[in-house]
């Protein structure tokens, strides 16, 4: 069965502003980060139950090269990605969006 993937606004948002931090500390360097994101959720689309659940039913994926981390729920219909936090940040303190 196909699953939906889905980026949530948060995850998004997330992405965004991990792209322009990356892209303003040297150009081409948001472009590296969005491959190296790119063929990290396409791992969690192909194998979505392969990463390790952090707590309820949020799993966790960890991109390489760069300090982030997916964080994302298997639904029977769907994957959907909730936030993609650098890894020093405190998933406790996500807003709730």
């Amino acid at each position: 069965m196909t699953r939906r993937f889905i980026l949530r606004p948060r995850a998004e948002h997330d992405i965004q502003s991990a792209f322009e931090w990356y892209e303003s500390q040297r150009p081409g360097l948001g472009d590296e980060f969005l491959v190296a994101l790119r063929q990290r959720l396409e791992a969690v689309r192909s194998f979505p139950e392969s990463n390790p659940i952090l707590y309820r039913d949020i799993r966790r994926a960890v991109l390489s090269r760069f300090p982030y981390l997916i964080f994302y729920v298997v639904r029977p219909t769907q994957v959907a990605v909730l936030a993609v936090l650098h890894h020093a940040r405190n998933p406790a303190t996500w807003p709730r969006k």
